[in-house]
């Protein structure tokens, strides 16, 4: 089952980034972080990741796990899950570590994101609340290379982000580090372990609270299979399809189409660029309702435009997934 946050999520945000945890971190509440690694010149191999707190200014002890699962130039899912004693931290659908707590976690109020990474979004999911919808109402898609726009110039911070105090009393951070260049690390001697919250069975079905909706936004990230052909997602009104998205690696397309009453109409398969699905590689899908269309981005950057066939949105109350792939986060 997929569960609506009770929080709307940070979509597209600009690094360094910091932004509320509305209500503070709770027993069960399951904080997603996707976005892609970026490529630079320097170290190349090996690494290792760092975890650490600090209170009123001075670290703590260092917990480090020398398999680095975040690689230059790949997209990435991270995964907080918060326990009452630890947090349960996944990458990529996969368990990489467990943290105890060295603070009560109810008083950490704020994330926040620094270094060479790319964020497509930050989602907050908690089964112990009701649904609520989305509070970013009028978030716009830019042009056809990344979304939403962001502002030239010294950033502002828009009001209800950014914490008041920018000194934070305690402060928990996961920090990755390269190593020297043909420096490598040992390998954790027991492979990690598939940590089953929250269980995605394909086909995954769920339903779309009130339906779509303008400013409606679903989010999907999971892995391609390394041996894959295809996968759809579908976005459903009683027996028709009003949104098929259909990645075919045995085409190198991305279909897209309607079906109503059993028939198929015509496909729509033009791309402003190369195939964004790769096999063996994780990837996110953000799909943004609109008045007049659907919009899509992959990985953080606009892909494509799908105008509505099935007008009457509200309908539309059913999520589809299916094929050669792993799914590590839905939200819708």
């Amino acid at each position: 089952m997929a569960f609506s946050g009770s929080q709307a999520p940070y979509l597209s945000p600009a690094v360094p980034f910091s932004g509320t945890i509305q209500g503070g971190l709770q027993d069960g509440l399951q904080i997603t972080v996707n976005g892609t690694v970026l490529s630079s010149s320097g170290t190349r191999y090996g690494g290792y990741v760092v975890c650490n707190t600090r209170q009123n200014g001075s670290w703590g002890p260092e917990e480090r796990k020398t398999h680095m699962p975040f690689q230059k130039g790949m997209p990435f899912d991270l995964c907080f899950l918060v326990q009452s004693s630890d947090f349960k931290v996944m990458v990529n659908g996969i368990l990489f570590v467990q943290y105890f707590h060295r603070v009560p976690f109810h008083r950490v109020d704020t994330i926040s994101v620094n270094g060479s990474v790319q964020l497509s979004y930050i989602s907050f999911q908690n089964p112990r609340t009701v649904p609520v919808q989305p509070a970013f109402s009028t978030v716009p898609f830019s042009q056809p290379v990344c979304f939403p726009p962001r502002p030239r110039g010294r950033r502002q911070k828009p009001p209800g982000v950014w914490p008041a105090n920018p000194a934070p009393i305690t402060q928990t951070v996961i920090h990755t580090v390269q190593s020297a260049p043909g420096q490598m690390f040992s390998t954790p001697a027991i492979p990690p372990m598939m940590y089953p919250h929250p269980a995605y069975p394909m086909p995954f079905i769920t339903t779309i609270l009130g339906g779509l909706y303008p400013s409606k936004s679903i989010l999907l990230s999971g892995t391609v299979l390394p041996s894959a052909q295809r996968f759809h997602i579908n976005l459903c009104s009683g027996n028709h399809i009003a949104f098929h998205l259909n990645p075919r690696f045995d085409e190198n397309a991305v279909v897209r189409n309607t079906q109503i009453d059993n028939s198929w109409g015509s496909e729509e398969r033009s791309l402003p660029r190369k195939m964004p699905f790769v096999r063996g590689q994780s990837f996110s899908v953000w799909i943004l309702c609109e008045a007049h269309c659907l919009k899509v981005a992959v990985d953080g950057q606009h892909l494509f435009e799908y105008y509505h066939r099935l007008r009457n949105l509200p309908t539309i109350n059913r999520l589809e997934v299916g094929g050669d792939i792993q799914l590590t986060h839905v939200q819708t």
